[in-house]
């Protein structure tokens, strides 16, 4: 095991830490807990890249770990009431899409490679950048009205354009069946 897929199983571990820390309303360490997230999520994937590490598993664990943390956050802040329910349904749709897309994709085609696309990267950078929002706003008690509003919406856009761009080209390599 490399030190790149270390960080990502330690991404996947901070889930459910971050989930107890949250529904604990201990935002503090909730928002600790997120940013290591976050740090190992960028230093992952740049060290696979340095350290010329990247592997098969890495390319796997990596979404999921996305995924996780992000659905459990976005769940648990939406339960909360500290964001939108829309919001949430639209992020965890778009996740499910994917999912069950590679699922299906899998099922007629062996040997078939997702790679993350501009947009798709750019999706997760937002909905990262929206729960460190809302949870910095949340410790620091700072009225971030607009700037919270304006990421939801940012991140709502990217996610949509995201879940349609990877439909897309799910069903065109379908198509080439």
């Amino acid at each position: 095991m490399n030190l790149p897929n270390l960080l990502t199983i330690l991404r996947i571990l901070l889930t459910p830490l971050l989930v107890i820390f949250l529904i604990n309303h201990r935002f503090d360490w909730a928002f600790v807990v997120f940013v290591a997230a976050g740090v190992s999520d960028g230093l992952d994937g740049f060290l696979a890249r340095i350290m010329k590490q990247k592997t098969r598993i890495g390319a796997i664990l990596d979404p999921i770990a996305d995924k996780a943390l992000l659905a459990s956050a976005y769940v648990t802040l939406a339960v909360m009431g500290f964001v939108p329910n829309w919001l949430a349904v639209t992020v965890i749709s778009r996740d499910m899409i994917i999912v069950f897309g590679v699922l299906v994709l899998l099922l007629f085609q062996s040997g078939i490679e997702i790679h993350p696309t501009v947009i798709s990267k750019l999706t997760t950078l937002f909905q990262l950048l929206t729960i460190f929002t809302v949870l910095f706003s949340t410790v620091t008690h700072m009225e971030l009205g607009r700037l919270l509003v304006g990421c939801y919406v940012i991140t709502a856009i990217l996610t949509v354009a995201s879940g349609l761009d990877y439909l897309y080209k799910g069903i065109c390599l379908l198509g080439n069946e």
